[in-house]
């Protein structure tokens, strides 16, 4: 069974723990990565050339980003590790590649999928504006170049990520405008039962809160956005929201990052077929797995947050579990105590994950309040008004079929920023729940591919 053809995509906590516990086992995996180095985007490692000091580029994160660098650095020369190389496209036993323009395909027995998660974005009117982020763009321009998105930022959304992100700005010598958070303090203080599960990790996103509050950031709970200001050439200038006790407010700025928690990436296992299922906690389809990342579809697992949002400690824990489920199914012997003690971990961050669904929850109601000229899908500039018209007019309730009408999702980012939004505003306009529009389904190319032009002799 050592012969086993494996391999996992990604090359962040989960695939790094997976590849190691493989290793360990005799198992010598393929590691398909589309970053140019290891660490995913939690532990983005910094370019070549660039010398800051963990603590400086990680902050409280900073030991186990470097224990996890030291153990890819371990495996490198054991593993067959492929950086820079997208995975677009999957059929049974086969994965479609891509590398600076190359194409190669990739045979596997068996797929362990740790693709992480992306910025889970809400449309908001003038969110097409130049100098707008998400806070995951924010955060790789600071960890990967070294600069901050504008002169004066404002950071809107919910979320950990929100006040991480503002923190490292904040600590890089960038000048924070405002945070914005549309989460009230009530909903915080009702699921405190669960984050206590994690009291550590609470204490540190309280040390984050006081960072900002010591420095005299403006910080606003319970926010309701209305508007990023600003133009198409001179990008923007300011945002508009209404405080919590309902009052306008403006706030100056030259560039705002946004986002409201994170998404799994989903689009392989939706094309290797995988069951997803509705988590009604996040309002989002996730992937189905079993207590030890395997997926419906036999031979394919999932580990780390491209299953469930959970952090990395959460993702290195169902990387090992993954692995070591894979091993149990090849008919290797595995420790029962290891698996327990990586279950038992997962169950309480578990806790800990609903908890923060509920402190910092989904604004979904915003979608219903989006004006008809917003933006939802930037990439084909299509309208909250053209999406509700798809609907009233075509009786375009789904997903899928909204798409085919409006465009909605066609675009270079396959819907991964739009697609969670506009199925709001269709359920909003239809009068149903969300999970009843369903779905986009997953689509290759998963991510745009260079193309490049042969001659072709007559």
């Amino acid at each position: 069974m050592a012969t086993a053809r494996v391999v996992i995509v990604g090359a962040g906590p989960a695939g790094t723990r997976c590849a190691q516990t493989l290793l360990d086992a005799g198992i010598k995996p393929v590691v398909i990565d589309e970053n140019r180095r290891d660490g995913g985007q939690i532990y983005r490692r910094q370019p070549e050339g660039f010398r800051r000091d963990y603590r400086a580029l990680y902050g409280t994160e900073a030991d186990k980003a470097k224990a996890l660098h030291q153990c890819f650095d371990r495996l490198r020369g054991q593993i067959d590790y492929r950086p820079d190389t997208l995975v677009w496209n999957l059929t049974p036993g086969q994965l479609y590649c891509v590398s600076q323009g190359r194409h190669s395909l990739v045979e596997y027995d068996a797929l362990i999928l740790c693709t992480g998660a992306t910025d889970r974005l809400m449309p908001l009117l003038g969110w097409h504006l130049p100098g707008t982020y998400s806070l995951g763009g924010a955060q790789i321009a600071l960890k990967a170049q070294s600069v901050s998105i504008g002169h004066n930022v404002v950071f809107m959304g919910s979320g950990p990520l929100l006040y991480l992100v503002a923190s490292q700005y904040l600590k890089a010598g960038a000048q924070v405008a405002a945070v914005l958070d549309t989460s009230p303090l009530l909903k915080r203080i009702k699921a405190l039962p669960k984050l206590l599960a994690r009291p550590a990790v609470l204490l540190e996103g309280m040390k984050l809160l006081a960072r900002l509050y010591r420095a005299k950031v403006p910080v606003h709970l319970g926010v309701q956005p209305l508007e990023i200001l600003g133009d198409g050439q001179q990008g923007v200038s300011g945002v508009r929201f209404n405080s919590a006790d309902g009052k306008p407010q403006h706030m100056a700025c030259d560039a705002l990052a946004l986002g409201y928690h994170l998404r799994p990436e989903t689009q392989l296992a939706d094309l290797a077929g995988c069951r997803m299922q509705f988590d009604e906690v996040s309002g989002q389809w996730l992937l189905a797995v079993d207590e030890d990342g395997r997926t419906s579809v036999q031979g394919v697992y999932a580990a780390g947050d491209g299953a469930r949002v959970r952090g990395a400690d959460a993702a290195e824990q169902a990387g090992r579990l993954a692995a070591l489920a894979l091993l149990q199914d090849l008919q290797q012997p595995v420790s029962n105590d290891e698996q327990q003690v990586c279950r038992q971990s997962l169950a309480m961050m578990e806790q800990f994950r609903v908890g923060l669904c509920e402190a910092f929850p989904w604004p979904a109601a915003q979608a219903q309040a989006l004006p008809d000229e917003a933006i939802v899908c930037r990439c084909e500039m299509i309208s909250a008004g053209e999406l509700r018209a798809v609907v009233r007019e075509k009786g375009a309730c789904e997903v899928n079929r909204a798409k085919a009408f409006s465009r909605v999702g066609m675009g270079r980012c396959q819907g991964r920023y739009c697609s969670q939004a506009g199925a709001q505003v269709i359920a909003a306009e239809a009068g149903v729940p969300v999970q009843a529009v369903g779905r986009q389904r997953g689509q290759a190319p998963v991510k745009p591919l260079s193309m490049h032009k042969h001659e072709v002799s007559s």
